[in-house]
C-alpha cells in the first residue's frame, strides 16, 4: 500500500535492515511512532539493543519525515513526525478519496461467501442474522481488497424438518395442532391462512427480510438438486459400508470421525445432508471459486474439518475451503433476556429486530464483537438516539462533518499547512486516519468485521475532541481543518458501508 505510514515504515526498514514496524504509543510524551526493532535484532546481531536504537535514530533523524528521534528505556526508539509528513498523509487521503485503503490485495480472487442458509421454515431469526452480518460484512471487506466475490444461501428444500412444517402448516389448516415437536407460531397460523405449498412463500419472506438488512444474494442453491447429482461423486471418494450404510473415510484425511453418507436400506437407503456437502464444495470450486467461505454457528464445529477432509478426497487444496464459526447472541429488553425457539414461535426475528432498532443499529451490533464471542444486545440501548448509542455516536460525527461543508459552500479545502505548524488534535486525527489501510486489511484477513466498527469509534473520538477545541470554519488554518474534515467524513462513510451501515448528512 502506498500510504504515507507504510511508506515511513520502508523507509525505516531499509535503514535498519530489517523489517520495522511503528506503533502509536498511549503516552503521547513518548512520541507519534514509537519501534521495538533495535530490542528485537539485537540476539540476532549479537549487539547492545540500546546501541543499535541509537544507530537507528541518528539515522532515522535524517529522513525529512522525522522531526526529532530518542531512545527510551533498554532500546525503544520514539520518533516525531515532521508536519510535512502529515501534510502529505493528508493530501493522499483526499487525492484518494473513497478508494482510500482499498484494491490492497496482491492476488485478486474470486470468493464465494455462502451465508445464513437457514431452511425455510420460518422466518429469520436474529441468531441467523448474525451469520448474515457477519458474511456479508466479510465479502464487502475482500471486494473493498480487490476481490470479486459472490454470496450464496443453501437450504434444504426436502428433507425431514421441511415436511415437518409442511405438516404443521396443513395441521392448522384443519383446525388441529401441530405435530409433536412441529412448528408453532404466529406465523405458521398466517402462512395456514394461505393455499399451497407454504415453503415458497417462507422462502420468500426470508429473501425479503435480508434484502431489507441489506443482504443480496447472488444465488440460491437447493439441497435436493445437489444430492441428484451424487452417483457423479461418490466413485471419487475413499468409502466403505458397515452396518449396510455407504460411509466415507475422512477420519484418514484429517476429519475427526468417518461421516455416513447413504443411509442403510432399512432407514430408507437415502443421502444424509453429509452427502450434500459433498456435491456442494464440488460445485463450489468447479464453478471457478477459489476460495469458498462457509459461515456457520458454533454447533457445526465439527465440520470445518469435514470440508477439509472432503477437499483432500477430491483432489482439491484443502486451503481453498474456510469455515467461520460464530457464537450465539442474546437479547435484553428491560433487562430481561428474550428466549428465542423457533418452533414454540416465543423468538425474536429479525423483522422484528428492525422494526425495533432500525437496520443500522441491527447491523452494527451484530458485528461489533468477535464472532468467537457470544454477545447480549440490549434492545433498549440500540434504540436509544444517543451518544451512548456507538452506532449514533459515530454517524453523528458524519452528519456533524456533512453540516461544516455544507456550511462552507464552495470554500476550497486542502492538505497545505498554514505556518508550517499542528495542533496536537490535529496529528492526532490524521494519524488515526492514517491507519485506516491496516484496520480494513487486518480484518479482511482475519475475518474479523468487528474491528471496523470499533475503530470508527476511535476516529469519531478524535474527530469530536478535534471539533471541540478548534474552529473550522472562519479559522486561519480553514483551507487546512475542512480537507482533514473532508478526509474524516469520507474514512467514516467507508467504515460504516463495510459493516453495511448508512452514514447520514443529516440527523
Amino acid at each position: 500500500m502506498p500510504e504515507a505510514l507504510t511508506r515511513l515504515e520502508a523507509r525505516l526498514s531499509e535503514l535498519a535492515g530489517a523489517q520495522v514496524e511503528l506503533e502509536r504509543p498511549s503516552d503521547p510524551a513518548h512520541g507519534d511512532y514509537a519501534t521495538n526493532a533495535a530490542l528485537q535484532l539485537a540476539p540476532v546481531r549479537k549487539r547492545a539493543p540500546r546501541e543499535l536504537a541509537e544507530e537507528l535514530a541518528a539515522a532515522a533523524a535524517a529522513l525529512a519525515d522525522v522531526e526529532r528521534t530518542e531512545v527510551a528505556g533498554p532500546g525503544f526508539l520514539n520518533l516525531w513526525l515532521a508536519p510535512s509528513w502529515y501534510g502529505e498523509a493528508l493530501g493522499e487521503m483526499l487525492a484518494a478519496g473513497a478508494d482510500y485503503g482499498a484494491g490492497w490485495a496482491e492476488r485478486r480472487e474470486r470468493v464465494q461467501v455462502e451465508m445464513v442458509s437457514a431452511n425455510p421454515t420460518g422466518p429469520i431469526t436474529v441468531a441467523s442474522a448474525r451469520n448474515g452480518a457477519i458474511g456479508d460484512c466479510v465479502a464487502r471487506l475482500l471486494e473493498f481488497a480487490g476481490h470479486q466475490v459472490e454470496r450464496e444461501y443453501y437450504y434444504n428444500d426436502s428433507g425431514a424438518q421441511v415436511e415437518l412444517f409442511r405438516a404443521s402448516v396443513e395441521a392448522i389448516r384443519r383446525g388441529e395442532e401441530p405435530p409433536e415437536n412441529g412448528y408453532r407460531g404466529e406465523y405458521v397460523a398466517e402462512l395456514a391462512r394461505e393455499e399451497g405449498d407454504p415453503v415458497p412463500k417462507m422462502l420468500a419472506q426470508i429473501e425479503a427480510t435480508l434484502e431489507r438488512f441489506r443482504i443480496h444474494f447472488d444465488s440460491w442453491v437447493l439441497q435436493s438438486e445437489l444430492e441428484q447429482r451424487l452417483p457423479e461423486f461418490l466413485p471419487r471418494l475413499d468409502t466403505y459400508e458397515k452396518d449396510g450404510a455407504v460411509w466415507a473415510r475422512s477420519s484418514s484425511y484429517g476429519d475427526d470421525d468417518d461421516r455416513v453418507l447413504m443411509r442403510s436400506p432399512d432407514r430408507g437407503g437415502t443421502p444424509t445432508y453429509r452427502a450434500a456437502d459433498v456435491v456442494y464444495l464440488a460445485k463450489k470450486l468447479e464453478r471457478g471459486f477459489d476460495r469458498a467461505i462457509y459461515v456457520l454457528g458454533s454447533d457445526h464445529h465439527g465440520t470445518r474439518n469435514w470440508y477439509a477432509a472432503i477437499a483432500r478426497m477430491l483432489g482439491y487444496d484443502p486451503e481453498r475451503v474456510e469455515v467461520l464459526l460464530y457464537q450465539l447472541v442474546h437479547l435484553t429488553k428491560g433487562g430481561e433476556q428474550t428466549k428465542i425457539s423457533k418452533r414454540r414461535g416465543d423468538v425474536v426475528f429479525l423483522d422484528e429486530l428492525i422494526d425495533e432498532v432500525g437496520v443500522d443499529a441491527a447491523r452494527w451490533y451484530l458485528v461489533n464483537r468477535g464472532p468467537d464471542q457470544t454477545i447480549e444486545i440490549d434492545v433498549d440501548l440500540a434504540a436509544e438516539r444517543s451518544e451512548k448509542n456507538p452506532v449514533y455516536y459515530v454517524q453523528y460525527a458524519h452528519a456533524r462533518i456533512a453540516g461544516i461543508r455544507r456550511n462552507a459552500g464552495t470554500a476550497p479545502s486542502n492538505s497545505l499547512l498554514q505556518g508550517g505548524s499542528l495542533e496536537p488534535e490535529e496529528r492526532d486525527l490524521i494519524k488515526r486516519l492514517a491507519e485506516f489501510p491496516l484496520v480494513a486489511a487486518e480484518a479482511t484477513e482475519r475475518r474479523g468485521p468487528q474491528g471496523v466498527p470499533n475503530y470508527a469509534i476511535r476516529v469519531a473520538d478524535d474527530f469530536h475532541r478535534f471539533y471541540h477545541r478548534h474552529r473550522v470554519l472562519e479559522s486561519d488554518a480553514q483551507a487546512f481543518r475542512l480537507g482533514l474534515c473532508t478526509a474524516t467524513q469520507a474514512v467514516i462513510a467507508r467504515c460504516l458501508g463495510l459493516i453495511g451501515v448508512d452514514a447520514p448528512d443529516r440527523m
